[in-house]
């Protein structure tokens, strides 16, 4: 601890990222990264950036960019917002329209909220996950303050429809909602749609899971004019210049090439389905996942144990010590080869145990 520090810092509980090992022979499942590499079209992009292109600084609009996605989604680039990784742009989500202000999440979500509340001064509340990790969507109906939720939810990969979304928009339209999709293009609704209706609706998204771009750190955000002229004004106060000029070309050819996107995210469900198929023949409780993950229980001997015996096969996956889920794992979904070492590494230490 530094004298220097503000009182803030010394209470701060930091987020603690997925490990990320070096120089090891892993087969990574903790972090949730996309199981392929990036569209041909990224790298194609990547090398044809000329000396020029370096020299200078970026645009620092990323207009371009925006005016893919806008594209992509229907929508203007009036209501495109770009960043350093869905991180940052929920991190000036929460400066600009969350600090020091009440908000609404629930109790099992990623662990980054509580952090960002901590920062920026928010009275959070957490409302608890049903007894089978849904989100209780009527207790959220007419809840006091902004309302974050991850959909699918992390860990458990479980998602509202977009119906469901719209209630709680419709519900009341000055209360802010954030639907955060860092794990779209896996099975679940977006409530991207929703934008022209409702000027109280914030979707973030990332391009480091749907789009195998977790190395390039390009998040974007979706919503009213109002509410992205907001988020500039945080941004330019912060750092005029986010993303790169080799984040922004990367990140226009990822979102252009459709066809990938579709192949990619059937080879990810196809093996998040061979992977739960695996685990429930071998006893596991397994939540129907709509993200590049699964969340599963083991059926014999503990969650902590079985992270352990996997890690001893140089098998990453990750857990936490929350009391409700410390005996569950999330698993990424990785190739089918992947999938198969970690399903037969699983049925041998469950052999063990026997």
């Amino acid at each position: 601890m530094s004298r220097f520090w503000v009182d803030k810092v010394s209470s701060l509980r930091p987020y603690v990222p997925g490990e990320q090992p070096v120089g090891q022979a892993v087969v990574k499942l903790n972090t949730n990264e996309h199981a392929l590499p990036p569209s041909g079209a990224v790298m194609s992009a990547i090398s044809s950036l000329t000396g020029e292109a370096l020299r200078r600084y970026p645009d620092p609009t990323s207009s371009s960019l925006r005016s893919v996605i806008a594209l992509r989604e229907d929508l203007t680039s009036q209501q495109v917002f770009v960043g350093n990784g869905s991180d940052e742009v929920l991190a000036h989500l929460w400066a600009a329209y969350l600090a020091d202000r009440p908000v609404m999440s629930v109790d099992i979500t990623y662990g980054f909220y509580p952090v960002w509340s901590q920062l920026y001064g928010s009275t959070l509340t957490q409302c608890p996950l049903r007894d089978d990790f849904s989100i209780d969507s009527e207790a959220l109906m007419n809840a006091d303050g902004a309302l974050v939720l991850a959909n699918p939810n992390a860990p458990t990969g479980l998602a509202l429809t977009r119906s469901q979304i719209e209630a709680l928009v419709a519900a009341n339209r000055n209360r802010l909602v954030i639907i955060d999709e860092a794990y779209y293009g896996f099975g679940a609704e977006t409530a991207a749609p929703l934008i022209d209706d409702y000027d109280n609706l914030i979707v973030t998204r990332s391009l480091s899971k749907s789009h195998s771009l977790a190395g390039m750190r390009v998040g974007y955000a979706l919503a009213s004019p109002a509410l992205v002229d907001g988020l500039d004004r945080i941004k330019d106060s912060f750092n005029s210049y986010p993303l790169d000029a080799v984040a922004q070309a990367a990140s226009a050819a990822a979102i252009q090439d459709v066809e990938w996107f579709a192949r990619a995210s059937k080879v990810v469900i196809d093996s998040r389905n061979s992977m739960t198929e695996g685990l429930l023949e071998m006893g596991f409780d397994v939540l129907p996942s709509q993200a590049n993950f699964i969340f599963t229980r083991p059926s014999r001997g503990s969650g902590p144990g079985l992270f352990d015996a996997l890690r001893e096969r140089n098998i990453l996956v990750r857990r936490w010590e929350h009391p409700r889920i410390s005996d569950w794992l999330r698993i990424s979904v990785g190739t089918p080869e992947q999938t198969q070492v970690l399903l037969v590494a699983v049925r041998e230490i469950l052999e063990r145990l026997e």
